[in-house]
């Protein structure tokens, strides 16, 4: 989409053949088959971690043993460095969300959605309220929805922002007002999660999947992926390419074409060196792992993390311990301060980094954050500081030539370069 366009009204998404996926649930499947069907569709969350959508929603306590409301959490915090897949679905169609968690409401016989937003997404938030207020008016959104004695209500949250909201049980905290720290699990959300109510998070690219699946069917959505994993993915890519964006792709496309065909390629005087295939918290490839499809299940046999699917590109004039620098300055801000190795491991390594950009490396600096970056894995309470050290550590292994080359000089030897 590009800058300035018009949001999608209710009338225009109504004449596409909006809201009749809605009115497909309600009237042909009972909440237990929308299950099944985005269980066998083989939906995964879209927003990092890539579970199972249907087998979180069949996680939830039976209803009629459930207190009341359940709710189901719309995750729009989206604070990854490098993302902005969720905004550009909102910016150009806020019913396709809306829609999506009418549907999965319905499935977990919910009663109340909220929309998690950050703060910082004025626009966004602007044309869910006017969308919000669209549906409501029109009777999707409310009691007795298209006449099905289905009541459901959705509201947005405004949050004061902050990178650990993205973490679910963070997220859990920020809107009941808390410091947004993890928590302990089990008891898991689907058990007791906001206000210690059955609680449902999903991503907005993932609800946005929702209607689609339900009127075409998961066979249909299966057979859209490349590769193992089934769908489409909202890819993106930033950095010195030509035409930084997003696309609509079939999961396992790799990151040749993302970026050959789609990006354009590298800007002119610019070459490729590596990418961040999922934003920020996953590792390098280098122009050897280019043709690796970029889905969960192929990165995992690499044992690298697909994230959110939005590629940060690393140019031969841009220096990668600088890169890698600015993202643990962002991820040791970013901490909530709960454990240990977090709160005081993720300063340290930034300070290290800080050292060698200006000319003050030691020697065994290098071994100093290798040690580091491995005591922190398995050691924190949640996955801000694990997905802090993995570009930390494939860079080092990658470009450890460059972090040698800080070691012997007096200041960043690519300041000339860029």
């Amino acid at each position: 989409m590009k800058p300035g366009r018009t949001p999608v009204s209710l009338a225009d998404y109504e004449k596409a053949g909006g809201y009749s996926a809605l009115q497909t649930a309600l009237t042909r499947y009972s909440p237990p088959e929308i299950v099944k069907l985005v269980t066998d569709a083989n939906l995964r969350g879209r927003g990092g971690a890539g579970f199972p959508t249907g087998r979180k929603w069949a996680g939830l306590v039976p209803a009629e043993k459930s207190r009341r409301p359940r709710l189901l959490m719309v995750n729009f915090d989206e604070m990854e460095p490098g993302t902005y897949k969720d905004r550009f679905l909102v910016e150009g169609d806020p019913h396709q969300l809306i829609e999506g968690a009418l549907i999965a409401g319905y499935a977990c016989q919910a009663d109340i959605a909220y929309i998690f937003v950050r703060g910082e997404y004025v626009t966004p938030i602007r044309i869910l309220e006017r969308a919000l207020a669209e549906a409501e008016q029109a009777g999707y959104v409310g009691r007795n929805i298209l006449g099905r004695g289905f009541d459901f209500e959705i509201r947005l949250h405004t949050s004061a922002g902050r990178y650990m909201c993205g973490e679910e049980t963070g997220l859990l905290n920020a809107i009941e007002g808390k410091p947004a720290n993890p928590r302990t699990k089990p008891p898991y959300p689907v058990t007791s999660g906001a206000w210690g109510l059955p609680t449902v998070i999903n991503n907005v690219e993932t609800l946005c999947c929702v209607p689609h699946i339900v009127e075409r069917g998961a066979e249909w959505f299966r057979g859209l992926g490349k590769a193992k994993d089934a769908g489409t993915k909202i890819y993106g890519m930033s950095g010195r390419v030509k035409r930084p964006g997003s696309w609509e792709l079939p999961l396992g496309t790799t990151l040749r074409e993302l970026l050959e065909e789609h990006a354009g390629g590298m800007q002119e005087g610019v070459g490729f060196r590596a990418a961040l295939p999922g934003g920020a918290s996953t590792m390098f490839l280098d122009s050897t792992q280019m043709d690796i499809p970029l889905e969960y299940e192929s990165l995992a046999q690499i044992h690298c993390f697909f994230g959110t699917g939005s590629a940060i590109v690393l140019d031969d004039r841009t220096c990668v311990v600088g890169m890698v620098h600015n993202l643990q300055q962002f991820f040791a801000r970013e901490s909530c301060g709960w454990c240990t190795p977090c709160r005081e491991g993720l300063p340290w390594v930034r300070d290290l980094l800080g050292g060698l950009e200006e000319g003050r490396g030691r020697p065994g600096d290098l071994e100093l954050l290798e040690e580091q970056a491995h005591y922190i894995h398995g050691n924190t309470f949640c996955a801000l500081a694990l997905g802090a050290m993995v570009s930390l550590e494939s860079s080092l292994q990658k470009f450890r030539a460059d972090y040698e080359e800080h070691l012997r000089s007096p200041r960043c030897p690519w300041k000339d370069k860029r």
